[in-house]
């Protein structure tokens, strides 16, 4: 009789096992949110902007699930979308602009790499810029 209680028993410690170890390890949108925090560190963030300078063509990294990020040399844009769950490190963006300037109305696409089919669209919110500290 004690057999069915010692395997209960048993269950619930693996359980609460797996749930403390799971606890412990940070999860993709934290290590993601890491990740900008310390693209970030030293800089401070300035009034949000619709539009940004968009000269240099590399210079738009994904941080998957969290942001946007667009780098002018000095100054680091970041712009959180709506949906953040559609930015995926491994997709191609597709932006279509209207002018000679990244805007947070111009539309983006997500195309997967390998398989070519579209995934979804982003909608960019304001630009926050964020300068070195001095």
């Amino acid at each position: 009789m004690n057999t069915p209680r010692l395997l209960i028993a048993a269950i619930v410690m693996m359980l609460a096992g797996a749930a403390a170890n799971s606890a412990d390890k940070p999860t993709r949108a934290e290590k993601n949110e890491a990740k900008l925090a310390a693209m970030l560190k030293d800089r401070t963030a300035g009034e949000p902007v619709s539009c940004v300078p968009a000269l240099k063509s590399n210079g738009l990294q994904v941080i998957e699930g969290v942001a946007m990020v667009y780098d002018s040399g000095d100054v680091l844009y970041v712009s959180r979308p709506t949906h953040a769950n559609m930015l995926r490190d491994d997709d191609i963006i597709v932006i279509e602009r209207t002018g000679g300037q990244l805007c947070n109305t111009d539309i983006i696409r997500t195309i997967d790499r390998t398989g070519g089919f579209h995934t979804g669209v982003v909608f960019l919110g304001k630009f926050v810029p964020y300068r070195k500290q001095r």
